[in-house]
């Protein structure tokens, strides 16, 4: 069985397990078992089926889809892995090596056989051209055959966007492809007619949401990678930098750190960009006087994080900013302190809006719009029932739904409610990582300044642009003297 909450929690017992090269180096064989183990269970005499993702195309680096890692560890291409509800046993299928692949492209492979077995935890590790006949086998007896029906997962996507993608792609009438999971189980019904083909998604959807011990060091790693990226922007911040820059700052401390890359496009926003909740374009230049909204994080051995801060580009606030900023500041805390395990959405609104009241009742605003901002914010929960307070965070940004309608210990979300001033084009969004406990939650991302005097003074430190070494001269001639050179030049034609 999977982990239970108590032990999922129980962080400080645990210590940092070995790396495992061939199948990740974060979770341990016995993790993943219990995993598969947890599907036979679900799936009683039926068959689940999941494909590994394929190459890539071109030189990037091989990363698994989310669903296979999650049962596997293993990072192989076109790998297929059968778990038998029946037998209680698994099989992984792999596809044949090759020299280029083995001695100069990716280095060492998974290679069937007893080792393979060993190492990943799997009772049997065999060619990928055995899968037919085991899968006619299956289809024989008319077993049930559970498979993902979603386009699979892979860095910097959710869900929701590679099956977007997939619909948006089988539409197209200069296009028309089935996504590959729809051919997958088009050939499954082929090879085995006799059999039910269901969605496995809802099952591993189940086993996701609420995280492992392991699952939560991991997320909370990344967080801490999130959050120094952020800080480390924040002191780099300063008027005349592009957006984009700001984002070097992040991804510098992110492959420091050992992440795969990011867990979705930087959301770097200045001045009147803080508007577009999802603004990603990164190009404006940072001016004297804007605010700065950062949302970055990185995918980190399979997990993500997703934390947002709101800071000054010249690393002072001004007394209006200060006004606007401690408004939302204080009314997003005030949401925050009524969050609270075995609680729906909607009651842990109920107990929030009060307080929120209670706040705009004695706060002293100098401006009417000031006011009715705030109003619209607290009217994001009093006059509409609350379904979700934000989404929830694993090996995808926006992960799995919640495991139930109330918040269970266990699971990781974020809140990110929006304050918008819409006259000025002005937005403020705040996003911390919530774990939740029995008792309460842990904010993951708490250590990154929010208190207008923390992130000042953060950014009265020297930042990455002032260490780094400056661009080197070119050493390409004057390219307008050989433009001239060239026009001045008669040209002549040969004859064939």
């Amino acid at each position: 069985m999977l982990a239970t909450c108590g032990a999922a929690l129980s962080l400080t017992l645990l210590e940092p397990l070995p790396a495992q090269p061939v199948i990740g180096r974060i979770f341990s064989a016995s993790e993943f078992a219990a995993r598969r183990a947890e599907v036979m269970r679900r799936i009683g005499d039926g068959v689940a089926i999941l494909q590994g993702t394929t190459e890539r195309p071109g030189e990037q680096p091989l990363r698994q889809n989310n669903e296979f890692y999650y049962l596997t560890g293993v990072i192989e291409p076109r790998a297929i892995l059968v778990i038998d509800g029946r037998t209680h046993r698994s099989m992984l299928f792999l596809a044949p090596t090759t020299p280029m692949r083995e001695n100069s492209m990716f280095g060492p492979s998974l290679i069937p056989g007893d080792s393979a077995a060993h190492d990943t935890g799997i009772e049997s590790v065999v060619p990928r051209d055995q899968f037919a006949t085991v899968i006619a086998a299956a289809g024989h007896d008319g077993r049930v055959i559970f498979t993902p029906f979603r386009a699979e997962v892979l860095g910097s996507a959710s869900s929701g966007d590679p099956v977007a993608l997939a619909r948006a792609t089988k539409a197209d009438p200069w296009d028309g492809r089935e996504s590959r999971e729809d051919a997958f189980r088009e050939h499954l019904h082929a090879v085995a007619p006799n059999s039910t083909i269901n969605d496995l998604d809802p099952i591993l959807d189940s086993l996701r949401a609420i995280k492992s011990a392991r699952e939560i060091q991991v997320i909370d790693e990344a967080t801490r990678i999130a959050g120094l990226g952020i800080m480390e922007a924040m002191r780099d911040a300063r008027p005349g930098l592009h957006e984009y820059e700001l984002q070097a700052d992040a991804e510098y401390v992110f492959k420091k750190h050992g992440a795969y890359g990011p867990a979705y496009f930087a959301l770097i926003a200045t001045g009147k960009n803080t508007y577009y909740t999802h603004y990603h374009r990164n190009t404006a230049v940072l001016q004297d006087g804007d605010l700065v909204q950062f949302d970055y994080a990185p995918d980190y051995d399979y997990y993500t994080s997703d934390v947002t801060r709101i800071f000054p580009a010249n690393g002072h606030f001004t007394a209006r900013q200060r006004e606007m900023y401690t408004i939302y500041l204080r009314l997003y805390q005030a949401l925050m302190t009524s969050i609270r395990p075995n609680l729906t959405a909607a009651q842990i609104a109920q107990d929030a809006v009060p307080k929120m009241e209670k706040f705009v009742a004695t706060f002293p605003f100098t401006e009417p719009k000031f006011r009715d901002a705030a109003n619209a914010f607290i009217d994001l929960y009093r006059k509409r029932a609350v379904r979700a307070l934000g989404h929830t965070v694993g090996m995808s940004v926006h992960d799995v739904p919640y495991a139930a309608a109330t918040l269970q210990p266990g699971e990781i979300f974020t809140i990110e409610p929006e304050m918008r001033i819409p006259d000025e084009h002005i937005g403020f969004r705040l996003e911390d990582m919530l774990l939740i406990t029995p008792t309460g939650y842990v904010n993951m991302s708490g250590f990154v300044p929010v208190e207008i005097k923390d992130i000042e003074r953060l950014m009265a430190q020297r930042g990455l642009s002032d260490v780094q070494l400056p661009m080197p001269r070119s050493r390409v001639p004057d390219l307008s003297r050989i433009s001239q050179a060239q026009d001045s030049t008669p040209h002549t034609h040969q004859l064939p």
